[in-house]
């Protein structure tokens, strides 16, 4: 499971998450959600919890197209700041193998990645996380960079074919879905896991979250998608359920969409027509 980036209680900016929702900028952290449950097909001791609010709305990432950045006068930067942590070993080593195959033409920071100081290092808990070079992850490339602006492993990913995920740690390509797991003893006696997908909101980041410059899943600004998040990331569920759980989810997720009635609650941010993006 991917370890969440965390941002550490600090003194409220002035653009807070609750300025930005007493501002209308932001729609409450709670609101009503329709989830639904079922069994992985493919592992018996498993049910899956989904967020139907989340994964049919209309959520999508704006990354320099109006993102304002999670630090205030780093609007370039989008959810880059802080650098990301590893969920484990094997996630490292994963970024590691492409991040061998960056160069200077496609990487900003090739020099300083390179160096003997390398592109991880340890956060003040003493936990690994991709440096931070000129107060961002030392993968962005900044506006202006021949190479292209944005994280250099997503673009080396598009250059070659590949989806995100698999070039970028794992709590990166998997923003802004949060997954997390209980084992819950049933009336018989028997554990069963449960896991959770759903939006990760600014408690995903930790007490600091509500302090963040901005944060995208609850902004209006950020929710005008032609096509619903459950379709649009449909390699990153697939990744994080499983093909089978994710074909079931899709189901579950169309037969929402289909119904002729009113939809149950759909997400405040969402545009009020979902088949008029735009809001026209």
């Amino acid at each position: 499971m991917a370890k969440t980036n965390r941002a550490k209680q600090a003194r409220p900016e002035r653009y807070d998450g609750a300025r930005r929702r007493a501002e209308g900028e932001e729609v409450p952290l709670d609101h009503p959600r329709a989830w639904v449950e079922f069994p992985d097909p493919d592992d018996p001791e498993q049910v899956f919890r989904c967020d139907l609010t989340w994964l049919t709305s209309r959520w999508h990432c704006v990354f320099g197209r109006g993102c304002q950045g999670i630090a205030a006068g780093r609007a370039s930067d989008g959810c880059c700041t802080l650098g990301a942590h590893f969920s484990d070993e094997e996630d490292e080593a994963r970024v590691a193998s492409h991040a061998a195959r960056l160069t200077p033409q496609t990487w900003q920071y090739h020099a300083e990645g390179t160096s003997p100081r390398g592109w991880t290092e340890l956060d003040e808990d003493g936990e690994r996380r991709t440096r931070r070079v000129d107060g961002a992850c030392v993968f962005l490339n900044r506006p202006g960079f021949p190479g292209g602006e944005g994280c250099a492993l997503h673009t080396l990913a598009l250059a070659e074919g590949r989806e995100p995920l698999e070039t970028k740690p794992d709590v990166c390509w998997q923003l802004p879905i949060r997954r997390t797991f209980e084992w819950i003893e049933q009336p018989d006696g028997e554990q069963l896991l449960y896991i959770s997908i759903g939006e990760y909101d600014r408690r995903g980041w930790g007490p600091g979250g509500h302090d963040l410059h901005w944060w995208c899943t609850g902004s209006p600004s950020a929710h005008g998608a032609a096509e619903p998040l459950y379709v649009t990331y449909r390699p990153e569920l697939t990744e994080l359920m499983g093909k089978a759980a994710y074909d079931v989810l899709a189901g579950l997720c169309e037969q929402r969409l289909a119904h002729s009635l009113p939809l149950l609650a759909p997400h405040p941010a969402d545009p009020a027509d979902p088949a008029d993006p735009a809001g026209a």
